[in-house]
């Protein structure tokens, strides 16, 4: 268990731009920064404690970027067999029961009970209804525009937390952030284009999933995650409950929509079964790893990359038309994004500082 959920929800605020669930700190990584924490007369952390090398951890940072990246062309993949809401089923199922497997060969127990109720809220704005939305959505755009539209996600969640906490103070650098941002999403979409282009009911699917992710971000910060939290919680242990609060979700949807459309076929259960256990359950732990072996904000970019990974699979394997203003815009996306998020003053000052 995490004793210190102080570090727990910094932490996340730093892995803010993830899907959900994933980003969480480590143990390792929470006895690290304890350890500053208890030298009262430090004014340096960075002089304590030595940065690992970037050896250590870029496998797992370009393991990450693959895993995520890749999750919008297995979603199409899987679409050509399931439908929506079957790929959204099976992509919870096979991730639920790779974190069961995590879980008993860890020894981690279930999160206690007075928790259920708000991972239940929590599972159905971060797990079962962006699935669906990213599935349907899929059946209207291309993988590629998924992807990108993904990007946004630290930008709502960041609208989120200013307008549930007004503490967090809307700064400058924020604003310019969201502005970006906001601005790179509206040039994807193609605003100016009236005549065709992007089916806008694909589009609103996607930013519907966005917009979920970032407006649970409040609740499980104030409830599950942040210093107002009953207890802390395993975060493995948190990302199993809301995998199989999703199946309570998606069970009876799936029931009535069904989960297949057409004649089996290996592929799309292949691409299916390979979303929910490396995207939906090992990609947690290996984010758990990866910030242990370097630090919260080097993990945080890893979606940086995702949008990259999305349209080149899209392109290469799913041979999807790219437009000139989709790759432009999701620059926008992203450095709007690390812009609010402080990531890119943070890494110049830390550049300054070492000169």
């Amino acid at each position: 268990m995490i004793h210190n959920h102080r570090i727990l929800i910094a932490a996340t605020w730093r892995t803010v731009i993830e899907l959900s669930w994933a980003n969480r700190v480590t143990p390792e990584a929470n006895s690290t920064t304890q350890s500053v924490k208890e030298c009262p007369l430090n004014t340096n952390p960075a002089s304590t404690i030595t940065r690992p090398p970037w050896r250590s951890w870029l496998p797992l940072y370009v393991a990450l970027a693959l895993i995520w990246g890749s999750t919008f062309y297995l979603i199409m993949v899987g679409l050509e067999m399931f439908t929506p809401v079957g790929v959204a089923f099976g992509r919870i199922a096979f991730g639920a029961v790779t974190l069961v497997v995590v879980s008993v060969v860890g020894k981690i127990w279930f999160p206690p009970r007075w928790s259920w109720k708000h991972i239940f809220v929590v599972s159905i704005l971060w797990v079962s209804v962006p699935a669906m939305l990213y599935a349907y959505g899929e059946t209207r755009v291309s993988s590629a525009l998924a992807g990108i539209i993904n990007a946004a996600t630290p930008l709502m969640t960041l609208l989120a937390m200013l307008i549930a906490f007004p503490e967090e103070k809307p700064t400058r650098q924020r604003i310019i952030g969201l502005f970006i941002g906001f601005l790179g999403i509206l040039i994807v979409v193609g605003v100016w284009n009236r005549s065709g282009g992007n089916d806008p009911v694909g589009m609103l699917a996607l930013l519907g999933a966005v917009a979920c992710y970032g407006i649970g971000f409040p609740y499980a910060r104030k409830y599950l995650i942040g210093p107002s939290a009953r207890e802390p919680i395993n975060p493995i242990s948190l990302a199993l409950a809301m995998l199989l609060g999703g199946l309570i979700v998606t069970g009876p949807i799936v029931a009535f929509t069904g989960v297949v459309k057409t004649d089996f076929a290996w592929g799309p259960l292949v691409a299916v079964a390979v979303l929910g256990i490396l995207g939906s359950g090992l990609a947690s732990v290996l984010n758990f790893k990866l910030v242990a072996a370097s630090d919260a904000t080097t993990a945080s970019t890893v979606t940086y990359f995702t949008p990259l990974v999305a349209v080149v699979t899209g392109a290469l394997l799913l041979n999807e038309t790219i437009t000139w203003n989709q790759p432009f815009g999701a620059l926008f996306v992203v450095i709007g994004a690390a812009i609010a998020q402080g990531v890119i003053t943070g890494r110049v000052g830390m550049w300054r500082r070492r000169m």
